[in-house]
């Protein structure tokens, strides 16, 4: 009966840390919110659950609304620049065959659900996590069950307590927010005043995703060689015209406290960042939350991630996590995969 009860749950497992990270932007608590839901699945009169599934996204749902306004006072009085915990989607082959011997493990759709297609990858990009910190709780529980879990507005108008009739409104307002939300960072962008939460979620509703490999791999490659030689004419090719680089290193890290934003600026950053931290590091290609990425590497720990968004072949956004309390699921991931890799940190970024 035990087992059963646990696989029951094991089953939804994937879906409900989806819901959890899509609502607080945090692996590390969406980790506590699922524990907290199986907890609460061992003590519930399980016979009377008539869908389980439809049971466990309700409890991770209201819990994950309940954690949100603590988390926003945390954000309230972070240091420096607030990013979202980066989690895994794709490859990171080289980090596991350089160390075993055998191919990387491609782990696309888990932990996070299918990402499949563009508009799935959307649903749990960095620059979407950063817009619905925007939202109302009300309105990001909605757009998270509704965007990208498809859940209909009878279901979430139960999970929230409210009317459908409600909810639909409710993700009306939402999707219009995360659309003018992202109309302005990309006015801002262009005008010279980038703001910190800037994301630029390009429009690519049913667009079928090209796989990793094929779709980035020669522009991170070449952007890493560019870097590495500062090579900043090649380096400028690569970035948009109004691209603009965030950096969070939580007060734990020394990063850069506001972003940087114009080509000839981004690639002097990144090109002395990169020459200076050049000695025993390794950039390895991966995907990041749907998207292309590079993992910083050195003797065992896992230093940082720098996450790109690519519009028209051209770098728009970069994306550098360095506290060391946001890489420690990435690391985490890795060693599951393999790897002997633990999360830690540089004094400067």
């Amino acid at each position: 009966m035990a087992d059963a009860a646990v696989a029951r749950f094991e089953a939804h497992r994937g879906r409900l840390f989806g819901i959890a990270y899509r609502m607080l932007g945090s692996a590390a608590d969406a980790e506590d919110i699922v524990q907290e839901a199986y907890l609460r699945w061992q003590r519930a009169d399980q016979g009377a659950v008539a869908t389980p599934g439809a049971w466990l996204a309700t409890v991770v749902t209201r819990l994950s609304l309940n954690e949100l306004a603590s988390a926003r006072v945390r954000r309230e009085r972070y240091v420096g620049q607030w990013l979202p915990e980066p989690v895994l989607t794709g490859p990171a082959g080289a980090v596991v065959a350089s160390e075993r011997g055998v191919a990387g493990r491609d782990a696309a759709g888990a932990p996070l659900g299918p990402l499949e297609t563009a508009e799935q990858r959307d649903s749990v990009s960095l620059a979407l996590l950063v817009l619905l910190e925007r939202l109302t709780p009300p309105e990001r529980a909605v757009f998270v069950l509704r965007a990208a879990f498809d859940y209909p507005h009878r279901e979430i108008a139960e999970v929230l307590d409210v009317s459908e009739a409600n909810s639909r409104q409710l993700y009306r307002r939402a999707k219009r927010a995360v659309h003018e939300s992202a109309q302005t960072a990309r006015t801002e962008t262009r005008t010279g005043s980038a703001a910190p939460d800037r994301a630029g979620v390009p429009d690519r509703a049913g667009v079928p995703a090209v796989p990793y490999r094929s779709r980035w791999s020669g522009l991170v490659e070449t952007f890493v060689a560019a870097a590495r030689e500062g090579d900043l004419e090649r380096l400028e090719q690569l970035l948009a015209e109004d691209v603009v680089s965030y950096a969070d290193g939580g007060g734990k890290v020394n990063t850069a406290r506001r972003p940087i934003g114009g080509r000839a600026r981004v690639a002097r950053y990144l090109a002395g960042n990169l020459e200076r931290f050049a000695a025993g590091v390794e950039l390895v290609p991966c995907e990041v939350n749907g998207g292309p990425a590079l993992l910083g590497l050195a003797a065992g720990q896992l230093l940082g991630v720098l996450s790109l968004d690519v519009v028209d072949g051209r770098i728009t956004t970069l994306r550098i996590t360095a506290n060391p309390d946001k890489l420690k699921y990435a690391a985490q991931q890795l060693a599951s995969w393999g790897a002997t890799v633990r999360a830690g940190g540089r004094s400067d970024v």
